[in-house]
This record gives structure tokens, sequence and C-alpha cells, in this order.
């Protein structure tokens, strides 16, 4: 009998609940909250109820529908611990937005700008070849602007980039260093889409870095072939004190020692199988075969001195170099600098180099 009075009793608050203003809301609340105790109570715990992030949103959500009587019946698997943390957190947060810098800026040094990520990014795309040592100097040398290689690193890497293996060789040579006196021959082959050999001499100047000339022969060759190659190279050009030529027999025909005699350049050899004695025009030779012929295909001698003239106008006129300062070969020729002066990038243009295989900025 006293279960059913106090049955009825409820029943008659309840009703007189829903009868207020906002009771509806009221009682679903209450009664969404005594649900919730229950799902966390019936919890298979050994310990006390641990809240989610879920329950916590949920129990405060429904708090501001409960009337602040009833809520303190409700509340009764919070732990003082509880409110005591929640109040700790409020406090940390009031002096954090008092005393805390109002920007938003992270502290330490400040990144490239915008427009700078928003070049290297683009730079990358369309040059997927290129690495950070290459990126920096390309900027350097577009716009003026100094830029680490480690910052292109940092950019690349937030915008899913890879990190390339090391910084490259080092190029030692005292004797490269004498201006206008050495230059450096060497031959490679290469085939057609025909698959014909093909006989390419490349001579370049281990000052500048600068490629005198190529010359295509197609089948074999000889000490007249050699000679024919390398006299179509130097033609109308000042002619170098010395010559660096490696062990390999092609150059000991006896036509060419007697045209060089004819010329009067001294021939330097190399060490015997150490490639990294003649370090320059090996290193080119690989640049040649990476940002060119490996790219493209050519059908005949024309079309291969052709494409290989375009290479050599990229090489010697935008490509940056690290061991001569991120300069171009033509600029240390004509002893000149480059985009010293720091630019705007807001305003440029890309330009197709190389018959389109490399794309760099341009001032617009």
């Amino acid at each position: 009998m006293k279960e059913c009075l106090e049955l009825l009793l409820h029943v008659i608050i309840t009703l007189i609940q829903l009868l207020k203003p906002g009771g509806i809301k009221a009682v679903m609340a209450n009664t969404l909250v005594m649900k919730q105790q229950l799902i966390v109570i019936n919890r298979k715990n050994k310990r006390a109820s641990k809240l989610t992030s879920s329950d916590r949103f949920i129990f405060g959500l429904l708090a501001f529908f409960i009337g602040r009587k009833r809520l303190n019946k409700v509340i009764v698997i919070l732990k003082p611990a509880t409110i005591l943390r929640f109040h700790k957190a409020l406090v940390s947060k009031k002096y954090h937005l008092l005393y805390s810098a109002k920007t938003k800026n992270k502290p330490g040094r400040k990144g490239p700008d915008q427009v700078i990520i928003d070049a290297v990014i683009e730079m990358k795309k369309r040059n997927p070849r290129f690495g950070y040592l290459r990126i920096a100097m390309q900027i350097s040398l577009a716009f003026g602007i100094k830029i680490s290689p480690f910052a292109i690193g940092r950019i690349l890497k937030n915008h899913n980039g890879e990190f390339p293996p090391g910084d490259g060789p080092s190029w030692l040579s005292i004797i490269g260093n004498m201006k206008d006196s050495l230059w450096s021959v060497d031959l490679f082959r290469c085939e057609s889409i025909h698959l014909k050999s093909h006989w390419v001499m490349v001579v370049l100047d281990q000052y500048s870095r600068r490629i005198i000339g190529f010359s295509v022969h197609a089948g074999h060759c000889d000490g007249i072939t050699y000679c024919k190659m390398f006299n179509k190279i130097i033609a109308g050009k000042a002619l170098p004190s010395y010559l660096s030529t490696d062990n390999d027999p092609l150059f000991k025909f006896h036509r060419w020692q007697a045209n060089l005699r004819v010329l009067d350049i001294e021939e330097i050899k190399t060490v015997p199988y150490t490639p990294v004695s003649h370090p320059f025009v090996e290193r080119l030779i690989g640049t040649v075969r990476r940002e060119c012929l490996d790219q493209t295909l050519f059908f005949n001698a024309p079309d291969l001195q052709k494409k290989l003239n375009q290479f050599q106008d990229y090489y010697n006129q935008t490509r940056g170099h690290s061991s001569i300062g991120w300069e171009t070969p033509e600029s240390m020729v004509q002893e000149t600098e480059i985009n010293k002066k720091p630019v705007s990038l807001e305003n440029y243009s890309w330009k197709f180099f190389n018959n389109g295989l490399v794309r760099l900025p341009n001032l617009a």
C-alpha cells in the first residue's frame, strides 16, 4: 500500500512538472539522465565506473534542462575529484587566455612566406627530379631570394615530400680553378629509337662549368673522326692551354695526338681507373643522361645534336650550380651577378627549358 501511495505521489509530481513552462523538457531530461546513469553503473568494471567523453557530453547537455534542486539529487555518480579537476582546468584556461600572447603564431623562427612555399611546391610538381639543393638554387637565381635547402626540405616534407639521401659528392680540383686554362673532354655512347649507336663528344670548361659544345657521330669512330668532332666544337672559340682526358684508348690515336700538337694544347691524363680524378665532365655526362637523354628519344644524329644544343643553352644560361656559388656558367664567364636583389613573388610565370623537360620560374 505504501509503495502504491509513493508511486501515485510521483505521478502527481510528474504531472505538475509537465504543466509548468518547459516541464516536458525537464521530465525528458530527467528520464534520460537516469537511463544514462543505469548504463554507466551496469558496466562490468571492478572499480568505479569510468566516464567516457560521450558520457560527460550527455550529462553536461542534459544538465541545462534540469532544475537546480533536482540536479543535486541526480548527480550521484560524479565524484568530488571530478568537479575539482574540472574547476582546475577552467582556472588554467582563464589564466592562459589572460596572460598568453594574443597572436596565434608559433614561437621560434618565422617560416618562409606563403608565396615562396607555393613556388617551391609548384617547382617540385613540375620537376619531380629536382632535389632540395637544386630547388633552392633555382629560387635564388629566379627571384634573388636566398633560402636554405633545409627549409626546402621542411616545406616538401609537410607536403608529403621525401628527403634525398645525402647532399651529393663534393668536387675539389686545384687545377680546375685556373681560369680559362683547362678544358675537359670525354665521350659517351647512346642509342637512337632504332637502336643505332651514336657517339657524343662533350667539352667542358672546368673553371666556369660551361659546356663548350657537343658533337655527334653515328657509327664507328677512329682518330680522324675524333679530330673532326673536336675541331667542330672548338671552331671560333679561344683555345685553352690544357685539355684533360682520361686513359681511354680512344684518346691514344696518333691523329688525335697530332691534332692537339697542331693546336698547341697540352694534354693532361687522369689517374687510371679513378673516375673521381676526372670529376666535372663525368658528372656532366651523368647530368645529360638524367635530365635529357633518359627522358626523351631521338631518331638520328641531327635530331640528337639539336636536343643536346638545347640542353647546352639551358645548362649554361639558366641552370644553377652549387660548385660555383649557385651561379650559372654564363654569369661566371661574364663575371656578372644575376638577380642578387630580392624581387616580388606576387607576379611570375613558368618558362619551359630544354624542349619542355624543365620548367623554371620566370619574372613577369
